[in-house]
């Protein structure tokens, strides 16, 4: 047989020697592939859990991280704060009313609870028509003595964080904006029944709050407001000129559950 030779020998030597290297490649990755197995992929890093709803506290202000208290309680209003306004420049008063048994059933380290409270005041906020609200207007001074205001706010931390957070928007001093949240709280009559009876089991919207007018025969229609979290009763709300006289709410949103169940005293 004739010998292969010159570029044609290099031609054939070069197609047999390719799938050669190629296998020894593959047996040569085989057997490290023994000798060192691969190693599990590292694990992702989880986030830090989130932590439980009584010590979560966004902090939508250098000041929020002082409201202990008020931080866990469920705010209706559903416009935009609106931080460093004009002091004095809102259109009327949001009166909001906390129902204490309901706070404290997830924040039963707070030293308002254990003292079978009902409703006790959250604050006095000035709001928009719009449904925006003024915040954090200024770095005026507080009260010389918020221990005095907790006869119906229930704790000095709340009392503070009321000043700073709303009062400075009001555009009085200190001590006349809690004498106007004493005048205010006082003129509303509460029913003596909430939290009775069946409440616990659920009460539509609009039979608590026809209790509320019941009992309030000069409030006009509308000026009254409920606040409510996972169909349960957590505040009820009044809307009041700046001179304190009830009027019909605007850009406050009530409660729009079926039914709300009430916590017991």
């Amino acid at each position: 047989m004739k010998s292969v030779s010159g570029p044609m020998e290099a031609r054939l030597m070069n197609h047999m020697t390719r799938p050669t290297l190629t296998i020894g490649l593959l047996l040569l990755l085989a057997a490290a592939g023994c000798q060192n197995p691969s190693q599990p992929a590292a694990a992702r890093s989880e986030p830090a859990p989130r932590a439980s709803s009584a010590e979560y506290r966004p902090q939508n202000s250098p000041n929020e991280a002082r409201d202990d208290e008020g931080a866990g309680r469920r705010r209706s209003r559903r416009g935009r704060p609106q931080n460093e306004a004009q002091p004095g420049q809102f259109d009327f008063y949001l009166l909001n009313l906390s129902w204490s048994p309901e706070f404290c059933a997830t924040h039963s380290d707070s030293p308002e609870c254990g003292r079978h409270l009902g409703f006790v005041v959250h604050g006095l906020w000035p709001q928009d028509a719009n449904g925006d609200y003024p915040q954090d207007c200024s770095d005026a001074p507080g009260p010389a003595n918020p221990q005095a205001d907790t006869d119906i706010i229930p704790t000095v931390s709340l009392v503070e964080h009321e000043w700073q957070t709303h009062g400075t928007c009001s555009g009085l001093a200190a001590n006349d904006y809690f004498a106007q949240i004493h005048k205010a709280f006082a003129a509303v009559k509460l029913p003596s029944n909430i939290g009775q009876g069946s409440d616990a089991d659920g009460v539509t919207p609009n039979a608590l709050l026809a209790r509320f007018a019941a009992a309030n025969p000069g409030y006009p229609p509308g000026s009254f407001a409920l606040s409510c979290g996972n169909n349960r009763l957590t505040a009820v709300e009044i809307c009041l000129t700046k001179d304190l006289q009830p009027e019909t709410c605007q850009g406050v949103r009530s409660c729009r559950a079926n039914v709300v169940k009430i916590t017991p005293q």
